[in-house]
């Protein structure tokens, strides 16, 4: 366990990042095991938090590597280190995610990146025909310090079926809900940093809880889990 990150995390990335080939990667591989080890000691710290106030069934940590089959970015490395806590599902629905980055370019987010088509449309329905509950949530002033405004890809319109004069036309043609929370080097390297993360993850939780009550519901109110 970690409660830190190390300057030398950074470092490597930074040093990968204008390096960013297979030669030097090769020959640099035993130092990013050690600060891979470092990383994933930190977020397993992270993952004991999360579970002392929520319900976290798995931590995946990001390969470093690339794939670039499909991608005109033919670069072989990441340039960062990336972890995602999944909530226990069905029940909870949501996610915490951790990027570490040099450069000022390091995050935390929350919410949901790729919602099922069923999600969606659900997510959809509720906010047409309730949109007070969540803009309760999310405009409140201690969330709005913290996470801001939604960010992600929405339609430009309405979606096939919508009103797009509809009052939560805004909510309603989101394809994604997600919140982000970025940080300078200085504050990923501060004792504060895994507290700040925690506290921030924290304050996520009305929303979580929101979407969770809507996404195992059907549009009555009733249950859709099996018992």
């Amino acid at each position: 366990m970690s409660n830190t990150v190390s300057k030398d995390i950074l470092t490597f990335l930074d040093k990968l990042e204008k390096n960013n080939n297979r030669e030097w990667f090769t020959e640099n591989k035993p130092e990013f095991k050690r600060i891979e080890a470092e990383a994933k000691a930190f977020y397993n710290t992270v993952l004991e938090q999360l579970n002392s106030h929520d319900e976290i069934d798995k931590l995946k940590i990001f390969r470093i590597y690339r794939d670039v089959r499909f991608s005109k970015n033919k670069l072989p490395y990441k340039n960062n280190l990336g972890g995602s806590f999944h909530r226990t599902k069905p029940r909870l629905r949501g996610g915490y995610y951790l990027q570490i980055q040099p450069n000022n370019k390091s995050f935390i987010a929350t919410g949901f990146w790729d919602p099922a088509k069923e999600d969606l449309l659900r997510i959809r329905k509720e906010f047409e025909m309730d949109d007070q509950e969540i803009r309760d949530i999310i405009n409140d002033k201690t969330f709005k310090s913290i996470w801001g405004d939604f960010v992600g890809d929405e339609l430009k319109t309405a979606p096939k079926g919508f009103d797009k004069e509809h009052s939560a036309i805004d909510l309603i043609r989101k394809k994604q809900f997600i919140f982000v929370k970025n940080y300078s080097d200085k504050e990923v390297l501060s004792k504060g940093f895994i507290d700040d993360v925690n506290k921030s993850f924290k304050t996520i939780r009305p929303y979580f809880d929101y979407m969770s009550d809507v996404l195992t519901t059907d549009l009555n109110g009733v249950s859709m889990l099996k018992d």
